[in-house]
């Protein structure tokens, strides 16, 4: 049996012929009194995993779309306590699994221990630091792995196949692979690169694998799903709640996106 939410997630979209939907939402984006509602919206729609974003002042690794999402979660007070908060307030409501999706600077100020113990305190269930490798990783890795909470890790078309095992094995709860090289966004096709990636990774490792980086549509999920273990949506969502932060009708649409993408992950 499945020992966490995460690993659960994956078993239930297994027994259900169906790949993960692993949406990411900046928590804070438009403002933190939403965010509860807006990730409740995206479970509703199917998302089977949440990656709430910390927003960070320099996110490297991200596209414009996210960049403004985090400006304005910023601007609107939100800090890592807070985040600890809302999720808290998830869990009273919620059980999707839920990955703290950070840079390494808001944790390194946080403290490891202190950022640990509060992830688990607060109902999340791991966490992916873009910017942190596995060689530096290690007093992270004690202080998430004594409260048993997954640490996600990424692989890219540039990764090795020594080094995919490396981080593989570093990785508890799913293995992140960046479908295209550059920063997070929106694209029209799914890069050529992607699932030559995910078959390196499945001889590398038994997690599952989650692609992201790019997928925006039902295309994408219905050319991956095949491959994946899971699909990791985040531009396309940030960019409904840039379009409608004004709009009583911003749940409702992030619903419908969610409920769009998961249909394109059912498998035969």
């Amino acid at each position: 049996m499945a020992s966490n939410r995460i690993d659960q997630a994956f078993e239930r979209c297994r027994a259900e012929n169906r790949r993960a939907l692993i949406a990411y939402l900046t928590a804070g984006d438009p403002s933190p009194d939403r965010t509860v509602e807006l990730v409740l919206a995206l479970e509703r729609g199917g998302a089977d995993i949440l990656e709430l974003g910390a927003p960070f002042s320099d996110p490297i690794a991200d596209g414009p779309v996210i960049q403004r999402a985090s400006d304005r979660a910023l601007r609107a007070g939100t800090t890592m306590q807070r985040i600890f908060e809302l999720v808290a307030e998830i869990r009273r409501q919620s059980e999707i699994p839920i990955v703290f999706f950070s840079y390494l600077n808001p944790i390194m100020r946080y403290g490891y221990a202190e950022f640990a113990k509060r992830v688990a305190e607060s109902g999340g269930d791991g966490a992916l630091v873009t910017d942190l490798n596995i060689e530096a990783a290690g007093d992270y890795l004690a202080e998430m792995r004594a409260r048993d909470l997954s640490t996600v890790f990424l692989g890219s078309q540039t990764t090795s196949d020594e080094r995919l095992k490396a981080v593989a094995a570093e990785s508890s709860g799913f293995l992140y692979l960046v479908a295209a090289a550059g920063v997070t966004g929106a694209r029209t096709t799914v890069a050529d690169t992607a699932l030559p990636l995910v078959e390196r990774a499945r001889r590398a490792t038994d997690l599952p694998l989650a692609l992201g980086f790019g997928l925006s549509t039902r295309a994408h999920m219905e050319a991956i799903a095949p491959q994946v273990d899971g699909a990791i949506v985040g531009s396309a969502f940030m960019r409904v709640v840039e379009d409608n932060q004004d709009s009583p009708e911003l749940a409702q649409k992030l619903e419908a996106l969610a409920g769009e993408l998961s249909a394109g992950l059912r498998v035969e």
